[in-house]
Order: structure tokens, then sequence, then C-alpha cells
């Protein structure tokens, strides 16, 4: 981006009495967004970073893993929580319990789960279609949250499919409810990922429901992605997902992109692999056992590393590794020289034309290779 170029400032994000000063939130992902890894997001930049979905009955029968998952760091400054359920007693229940144990400081409700053993079933992204129970659970979210001045969003899709569209008419159930903000994913359960997400849908959204945050979602791989979902939509802020699986530095791009600023992050293969280990470290810790932690490290090697020249062979070891010592080794065998692949890395890019911001190393993660 040249000197020139104009520059977006995006305000910080109003949700009920909080604040969030980066208007970016790191989407629900199962097995991926525990502690460790927001933990990692937050030490390149701001947002708001939520846990991984929980069903309301699990926390209602106060599961192990669940009340596990809704655990945060002391240093979160807002504990957020997701929960999803297909009725209101338990949904009702399950928000209570929070509140009563004081577990969170914002609340999620998702409506935006393609999948197909749980679309099929009702709930998900096909819940909206039902149009009564969509609403009952809403306002029982909203009362029970309200108890302790809790903010309650939703995320959602646009539909099932192309011909059972309900964003709208789910958007103003849900303002009406009182929701804090609206997060907006621009595909139909049926797509699930396929095809182009529709930003226009956004826009719509936007304009539909002018009196409360709209949130947008869907193929914010980069900045300047996202810097274009809002010039393009007028969201309040982004949320993103797949785009930071292996990438926890685009949320440094993002509050750089949203604060003005044109630097951005291009790590070196030296600084991906300080990056993974870091990564691996946090989960150990999140665990308190290395081989589970190591476990759940071998899912993001494949991210980390698209795009950068990592041999299949060390690759395959890593995916095995048993602990860090020997995670380390491996890391350490790899070509430290090797910069950042730019337009190798295989994933959505600014169109033609976008801006392209300057390039900056990543800082506050030293090389230990």
């Amino acid at each position: 981006m040249n000197s020139e170029a104009s520059h977006l400032k995006l305000p910080p994000l109003k949700l009920g009495k909080l604040t969030v000063e980066t208007p970016v939130v790191l989407a629900p992902m199962a097995g991926v967004t525990n502690k460790a890894f927001r933990r990692l997001c937050r030490e390149y930049g701001g947002g708001l970073y939520v846990t991984e979905m929980v069903t309301a009955r699990a926390l209602v029968e106060r599961k192990p893993e669940s009340m596990r998952i809704i655990e945060h760091d002391a240093d979160e400054q807002i504990r957020s929580i997701q929960i999803y359920g297909v009725d209101a007693v338990n949904v009702g229940k399950a928000i209570r319990l929070v509140v009563e144990e004081d577990r969170a400081d914002h609340i999620d409700l998702n409506f935006g789960c393609p999948a197909p053993k749980v679309t099929k079933r009702g709930g998900g992204a096909a819940l909206p279609w039902k149009t009564d129970l969509f609403t009952a659970i809403v306002n029982t979210a909203v009362t029970e949250a309200s108890r302790n001045d809790i903010p309650l969003t939703i995320k959602m899709r646009k539909g099932i499919d192309d011909d059972h569209i309900t964003f709208l008419e789910s958007a103003k159930i849900a303002r009406d409810a009182g929701v804090a903000a609206i997060a907006l994913h621009g595909r139909t359960a049926a797509q699930h990922y396929s095809g182009k997400a529709d930003w226009d849908s956004i826009a719509q959204l936007r304009e539909a429901i002018p009196d409360v945050p709209i949130l947008g979602n869907g193929d914010i791989f980069a900045a300047e992605d996202a810097v274009r979902m809002v010039e393009q939509t007028g969201v309040d802020g982004v949320v993103i997902g797949r785009g930071c699986q292996g990438r926890p530095w685009l949320f440094g791009d993002l509050q750089n992109a949203f604060e003005g600023s044109n630097e951005r992050i291009r790590p070196t293969l030296s600084e991906v692999a300080a990056m993974i280990y870091r990564h691996a470290e946090l989960l150990v810790e999140t665990f308190a056992d290395e081989y589970k932690g190591l476990r759940e490290i071998r899912k993001h090697v494949a991210w980390y590393f698209k795009g950068y020249p990592v041999g299949g062979e060390l690759r395959a070891k890593m995916a095995t590794v048993p602990d860090l010592a020997t995670f380390r080794e491996l890391l350490g065998q790899l070509d430290h020289s090797i910069g950042y692949p730019g337009l190798r890395l295989k994933v959505r890019a600014a169109e033609p034309g976008a801006q392209r911001g300057l390039i900056c190393r990543m800082g506050g993660l030293t090389p230990v290779f």
C-alpha cells in the first residue's frame, strides 16, 4: 500500500456493556479454539476470542468435557462462550448456570452449524426455519443472560439452501428479542464451505437491521479481505474462522488494518516453526498432559506449513510426534533460511486491484531453532 492510499479505521465493537477494541471475532471451531489457541491468537492481536461450541444439554448435565471447554485463562479480558441447543428449556438452564456461576462475560448462540448430522435433525443452520422454536430459544436466552447484564449474540447462515432463506426474518426476531449483535456467514447450510460467500446478503442484513451491530463472516483469509468486506457491506466487525487455522498472526494483521496501519506480518519458515512450537507448549499446558498436547498439535501441522516447502517425510514425522523434545528436534531440521511464500500460500488473497500492505517481520516471537 502506498502512502497515498486511504486507510480504513474501524471503531471498537460495542456489545452491550462490553467494548471490543479490535472488532474481530474468533469463530468457535471444535478442537481448535481451546485455551491454547485463543492465547496464541491474543499474543498477536486484539479481538473477541470465543470458546469451542458446547451443547446446552451437556452444560446442564455438567459433562466434564463441556465444563472444561468453557474455562478461560485468568487474563482473558472478555470470557466468551458459544452455546448450541435445540430447545428453549435446556438453553435457558444452560445460560442460567453460566450466569449464576459467573463463567462468562459474553454468550453467543450457534445457529450456523452446517454439519448434516446436526441440520438433518433440524438443528444448527436449519433451526431458524422453525420460526416459533427460534423465537422461543432466543427470547429465553436473552432473558436469562440479562439477569447479570451479559450481552447475548447469535451467529447464523443465510438459510438451509437457496429455497429456504431465513436470515432476514431471523435477524428481525433476534433484534426484537434484544440481542447485542448478529453475525452472518454468507453461505447456506447446503453450501457448507463451497463456492463463494455471498457478501451481498451481509450488506442486505446491514441495511435491514441498522440498529444492531452486524458482523460478517465468510472468505476472510487476509486483512485485505476483511477491509473489503467492511467497505462493501458496512458491517461493524468481522468473524474469522478457517482463515486463521495455522495462521494466528492474522489477528495482528487485522488489528493493524482496522487501526489504519498498512503493516502486515509475513512469517519466515523459522518464525512459523517458533509459532507452532509455542502452540504445542500451550496445548501441553492447557491439557496438563504432554502426550495429549502433542496429539492435539498434530492436526495443526498441515495448516501451519501450508505453502511452505516442507517435505512430506518430515511432515509425517511431525504428525506423529510423541513429545516436545522430539517436536523441537524435528522443527530444527527445517530450512530456516526460507522466507514467506507469498503468492504460493494457498489462501484466498485479496482480489485484483485490492490494496496491499507493507511487509513487516513478526514481533514478539523470537525464533528458537
